[in-house]
């Protein structure tokens, strides 16, 4: 396999090449990053003119444009690991799901797959309860709230019909029954924590996940990149994988 690692030089980038040569030494590496000063890394995806079997995006969002173009006009599969998109650049990997396979998640723990399961479960099964989600991340990070948080909100909102998510209750006055709310922590160099509160008059369910880490996301969008390249042109996401392990 060929692996094209786009956001190479990143935080996350440096993690997945460190994972991928310790779990498959003999894995060619093809490294992509805008900000990169090193000899071996390319600038710019277009800059490559060779093969690839599969790109793993932790870039940035604005990316999507060039590295969906490159990805249908060389036929690659495509792991995307990046939250924010607008809704130009999510049409962008639309289309490119089209002609190629592509996984898009906000998070690449299958603990995380599980847990927004179970909070579906619980909040259907909880119909009254107040539901308030907590994540929690070091204090480099830069989206508020985390796409894993949103994630986990709009699963329970699917069960919840007519529920409204309510980012950071900064503002006086009482809380509606409607109301998801979403709330962030940003503090010391935690690398991810997220809770969901299900809380009635009587009792009270804390699911909650944690992320010791970060190679846990590189292991899991290599398991990813893994499945994909096995997948038809389609948009796929970790549930997907979940699906087929409990087939």
């Amino acid at each position: 396999m060929k692996y094209l690692i786009h956001g190479a030089c990143g935080r996350m980038g440096r993690v997945v090449q460190r994972v991928i040569r310790e779990k498959l030494p003999d894995t060619d590496l093809i490294l992509v990053d805008p900000m990169a000063k090193e000899d071996d890394v390319y600038t710019a995806i277009s800059d490559y003119k060779g093969k690839a079997d599969c790109i793993i995006d932790f870039s940035h969002h604005s990316a999507a444009p060039a590295l969906t173009a490159w990805a249908m006009a060389h036929k690659v599969p495509l792991v995307i690991a990046t939250t924010g998109q607008t809704e130009e650049e999510l049409a962008c990997i639309r289309r490119a799901s089209e002609q190629v396979p592509v996984l898009l998640a906000s998070n690449f723990s299958l603990g995380i797959v599980v847990l927004t399961a179970l909070a579906k479960q619980a909040a259907k099964a909880f119909p009254e309860a107040d539901i308030e989600i907590v994540e929690t991340h070091h204090n480099r990070k830069l989206d508020v709230p985390s796409g894993t948080a949103l994630t986990l909100a709009k699963a329970v909102q699917s069960v919840r019909p007519g529920s409204r998510l309510v980012i950071g209750r900064h503002e006086n006055g009482k809380r509606e029954p409607t109301d998801i709310g979403v709330h962030s922590l940003r503090m010391g160099n935690i690398v991810g924590v997220h809770e969901i509160h299900i809380c009635t008059d009587t009792q009270t369910l804390t699911l909650r996940h944690e992320a010791h880490d970060r190679a846990l996301f590189a292991e899991g969008a290599l398991t990813a990149a893994q499945w994909v390249v096995t997948m038809e042109p389609g948009l796929y996401d970790m549930q997907s994988i979940l699906n087929g392990i409990l087939q």
